[in-house]
C-alpha cells in the first residue's frame, strides 16, 4: 500500500496525483511523436526532460507549477497530433481538459495501479524510473549546451512502450535498452561537466564556517553554482555547499573563488535542522528539497525544476539567473552557526582514480587495501 499517512518525502496526495497525470501527458507526447514527421523539433525532447525531472522524488511539491507543465504538455501533444494527423487512439492521446477539477478527476485514474498485471506493471515502472534518471542527467548536460537527439528518441520510445500491450519479455528488452541510454546520458553529462569545469581532483573541503554571512547551495546544477559564485564575488558573502552539491569543490574551475568557503551540513534529510542553523539564504537547484520548516521558510529559494508552495522561485532567462535578492538577504543575516570542524576529502572521479591506478594496484598487492565496497 506504500505510505498510508505520509512518507519521509513529504509529498501530498494532490502533488502525487498531479505528477501521475503529468506522466500520462508525457506518454501522450511520446505516442504522438512516434507518428509525427521526423526529425522532431528539439523543444519536445527538452520539455520531456523538464517534466520528467520535476516528478522525481523531492524535486517539486508545487501543484501550481506541475499543473503548468500539464497544460504546456497538452499543447505540445496536440501540436504533434496535428502534424501526424491523429484523430483518436490511446487515452494519453485523446484526453484533454482545461480546468483544475478535470485534472484532479483524471489524475486519480492514471497512476501506477492502473496496470493490473504485477509483472507488466513493475517492468513499466522500472522503465519510467530509468527515464526519469535519464531526464535528470540530460537536463544538466543541456544546461551546459550538450544534448543528443538519440537520447530524446529513446525517452520517447520508452514512454510510448509503457502504454502498449507488450509481453514481459519485450518489456525486459526495452528496460535493458533504457539502461543503455542511461549510461550514454551519464557519459554525455560527464563530458559536459569536465569540458566546462575540468576533471575533478582530490580535494580537501572545509566543514567549518567563516565569519562572513553566507549562502548555502544544494542540488546538482553546476551552472547555477557558477553564476552564484560570479555574482557573490567581492560582496563579502561566502558560498557553502550542502549535501548533493559537495562534489563541486573538486572541479578546478571553482577553486579560483576565494569565497567558496566549504561544505555545511550532511545528508539531504537533515535539512530542517541544518538549514535553520545556517542562518543565511538557501538555494535549491534540483532535488532534494524536503517539506520546508518555518524556521527558514523566508530565506529558502528554488530555481530550475524545483518548486515548493510559498517559496520564492528564481527563474532563468536565456540561461542567466539573477541572485541579487539572495545576496542582499545574506548581508542582513548573521554568519552560519558552526556545527562541525575539520575537513573531508573528495574528488575521486574516474579520471582522478585512473591517475592513481598504479598506487591502488600496489596497495592491493601489499595488503594495505583489503577489499573494495
Amino acid at each position: 500500500t506504500g505510505c498510508t499517512a505520509g512518507g519521509v518525502c513529504g509529498k501530498s496526495v494532490e502533488t502525487a496525483e498531479l505528477q501521475d497525470l503529468l506522466l500520462h501527458v508525457c506518454k501522450g507526447i511520446a505516442l504522438a511523436a512516434e507518428q509525427a514527421s521526423q526529425p522532431l523539433d528539439r523543444k519536445y525532447g527538452r520539455f520531456l526532460l523538464d517534466a520528467l525531472f520535476s516528478t522525481i522524488t523531492n524535486a517539486n511539491f508545487d501543484a501550481e507549477r506541475i499543473t503548468g507543465y500539464i497544460k504546456q504538455g497538452l499543447a505540445l501533444r496536440d501540436e504533434l497530433k496535428t502534424q501526424a494527423g491523429i484523430t483518436s487512439g490511446h487515452d494519453a492521446l485523446a484526453w484533454t481538459a482545461t480546468d483544475a477539477a478535470a485534472f484532479k478527476a483524471k489524475a486519480a485514474s492514471v497512476g501506477v495501479l492502473a496496470t493490473a498485471n504485477e509483472d507488466i506493471r513493475s517492468l513499466r515502472e522500472l522503465m519510467i524510473y530509468g527515464v526519469k534518471g535519464i531526464a535528470a542527467y540530460a537536463h544538466h548536460a543541456l544546461v551546459l549546451g550538450y544534448e543528443d537527439d538519440a537520447i530524446y528518441a529513446s525517452i520517447i520510445e520508452s514512454l510510448a512502450a509503457t502504454t502498449k500491450d507488450l509481453s514481459a519479455d519485450d518489456l525486459v528488452g526495452l528496460v535493458m535498452k533504457t539502461g543503455a541510454t542511461a549510461a550514454k546520458t551519464m557519459a554525455l553529462l560527464d563530458e559536459a561537466n569536465t569540458k566546462t569545469y575540468g576533471n575533478p581532483e582530490v580535494t580537501k573541503v572545509s566543514i567549518g564556517v567563516r565569519s562572513n554571512p553566507g549562502i548555502l547551495i544544494s542540488g546538482h546544477d553546476l551552472k547555477d553554482l557558477e553564476q552564484l559564485l560570479e555574482q557573490t564575488a567581492g560582496t563579502g558573502v561566502d558560498v557553502y555547499t550542502h549535501s548533493e552539491m559537495l562534489p563541486a569543490h573538486s572541479y578546478p574551475a571553482f577553486k579560483k573563488y576565494p569565497h567558496f568557503a566549504g561544505n555545511y551540513g550532511n545528508a539531504w534529510w537533515k535539512q530542517k535542522e541544518e538549514f535553520a542553523s545556517f542562518n543565511g539564504p538557501i538555494l535549491m537547484t534540483t532535488n532534494c528539497i524536503v517539506p520546508v520548516a518555518d524556521a527558514y521558510k523566508d530565506r529558502i529559494f528554488t530555481t530550475s525544476i524545483v518548486g515548493y508552495p510559498g517559496v520564492k522561485h528564481i527563474p532563468g532567462k536565456d540561461g542567466k539567473k539573477d541572485f541579487s535578492e539572495l545576496i542582499a538577504l545574506a548581508k542582513r543575516c548573521p554568519p552560519p552557526t558552526q556545527i562541525e570542524t575539520g575537513e573531508i576529502v573528495g574528488g575521486f572521479a574516474h579520471a582522478q582514480v585512473l591517475t592513481l591506478a598504479d598506487k591502488v594496484v600496489e596497495a592491493v598487492k601489499s595488503g594495505a587495501i583489503k577489499r573494495f565496497v
